[in-house]
């Protein structure tokens, strides 16, 4: 059967009347339109390929016109069937849809963020090898808030009291808020999304739900499509979810942390252990390849101006490119496992990151330092939070230093280097036209 028949078949099968079409945009947020899924059938898909060019503020970048057609053309959709769900909130039996982009020449759309991933996972087939993650994601539940300059705040639980002091790990607290909990249980049951575990991270009010290994960009999609969700979740119990890197001043900041190991294309075996169940070579080269190319790719790993917030000392995220076994004071933490489970936890991503970019930017540093045999650091024992602070404190820095590696550059594309780097640092430059209540507070009087 084609695509479009399995479409087609779904479609009828579970009585749709709309299609959500969505296309993930350099934020990872969700672009496309609602078709009547009888027209859906008949028409071909299209949207303004512009929106894979605007800011998180739905500005476009100074580059629009030099990187894009300049009469602002459409590009063309095509459903996955991989990814048709249901949309177990919506009033009408509706169904959501990721689509692929194409140019009018058919060729994938160079600044799809989706087909950036493809790319990547396409080198690891040329050498017979499959990409296994598994990504851990954090987010706060914040008291509705409707006023941007009012600081966040926890909500009020089960027992009608907010959260103060750390809570981490703790089943009652995660408890104080089962209905929505159970509400996210059943809106991922009713899209299968792969969760497997959700516990009580250390902030207020702060929750990390885990998924199970599989394809990266079956998990790239279930990812994009989790934050949507939860986000949906928390406003039908009249509250925020949100996935900021850093939301509140006094509290850790949410991660993305991806586990990520690569298997034998034919056998399954996992390629990061050697015939006598010890780590190989490949194993450190993979590490190798993060510890040099993570500081090129960090803007994909810390996409926005408060993604810097969160790096910093003594709060759970790494400040170094440290590597360690079953160390959380690094960046880069080989659990303890069985060979056959042997993988490495990137621990650099927030929670705010387009997922297809950052799981693309993992596996391609990972990829690169196999391709070029990289050696690694040796382990690193003692408390990283203790040395030496080697990553890019802001997005600027970032996106100077994603330009500078022509491996990266090669890999992504100079194109889609060139527009995410534009569209970021305009971002950039309207963050720093705000004057902050800090500066006011200590800057108004004092210098």
């Amino acid at each position: 059967m084609t695509s479009q028949n399995i479409v087609e078949q779904w479609l009828r099968e579970n009585s749709i009347t709309e299609v959500e079409c969505l296309v993930p945009d350099m934020t990872g947020n969700a672009r496309g339109k609602f078709i009547p899924a009888k027209k859906f059938l008949k028409e071909e898909s299209r949207l303004p390929e512009g929106i894979l060019a605007q800011t998180v503020t739905g500005e476009y970048s100074d580059d629009y016109w030099d990187l894009l057609e300049t009469i602002d053309g459409d590009m063309m959709l095509e459903p996955d069937p991989t990814t048709m769900r249901l949309v177990p909130w919506a009033n009408e039996r509706t169904a959501q849809i990721i689509h692929d982009c194409f140019t009018k020449s058919g060729e994938p759309h160079p600044f799809s963020t989706r087909n950036v991933l493809k790319r990547v996972i396409a080198l690891y087939e040329k050498e017979g090898w499959r990409p296994v993650v598994a990504p851990e994601m954090e987010f706060y539940l914040i008291e509705r808030n409707i006023d941007p300059d009012l600081e966040l705040q926890p909500p009020v639980g089960r027992s009608g009291r907010p959260e103060k002091a750390r809570q981490s790990y703790s089943i009652d607290a995660a408890n104080e808020f089962e209905p929505i909990v159970e509400s996210m249980y059943a809106y991922c049951e009713a899209m299968d999304l792969d969760i497997d575990t959700l516990i009580h991270e250390s902030g207020a009010a702060q929750l990390e739900v885990n998924f199970v290994h599989g394809d990266a960009l079956s998990l790239a999609d279930q990812v994009f499509t989790f934050k949507r969700t939860m986000r949906e979740v928390a406003l039908r119990h009249n509250i925020y979810a949100t996935f900021m890197a850093k939301p509140m001043a006094n509290e850790p900041g949410s991660a993305k942390h991806i586990h990520q190991s690569i298997v034998d294309a034919v056998t399954g075996k996992n390629i990061f252990a050697d015939q006598n169940g010890a780590y190989s070579p490949l194993f450190y080269n993979y590490i190798g390849g993060l510890q040099k190319y993570s500081p090129f790719v960090m803007s994909f790993f810390a996409p926005n101006v408060n993604s810097y917030r969160r790096f910093t000392r003594e709060v759970s995220a790494p400040i170094n490119l440290h590597w360690g076994f079953d160390n959380r004071t690094t960046g880069l933490r080989v659990p303890d496992a069985s060979p056959s489970s042997y993988r490495v936890e990137n621990r650099f991503p927030g929670a705010d990151v387009n997922p297809y970019l950052s799981f693309a930017a993992t596996l391609a540093c990972g990829y690169l330092g196999m391709k070029k045999g990289i050696e690694a650091t040796p382990p690193f024992a003692g408390n990283a939070y203790n040395e030496e602070l080697d990553l890019p404190r802001t997005l600027e820095e970032s996106l100077r230093r994603l330009q500078d590696d022509q491996d990266v550059v090669d890999l992504f594309g100079e194109k889609f280097i060139q527009l995410y780097t534009s569209i970021k640092l305009e971002e950039f430059e309207e963050f720093n036209r705000v004057i902050s209540s800090w500066e006011r507070e200590h800057l108004l009087l004092n210098v």
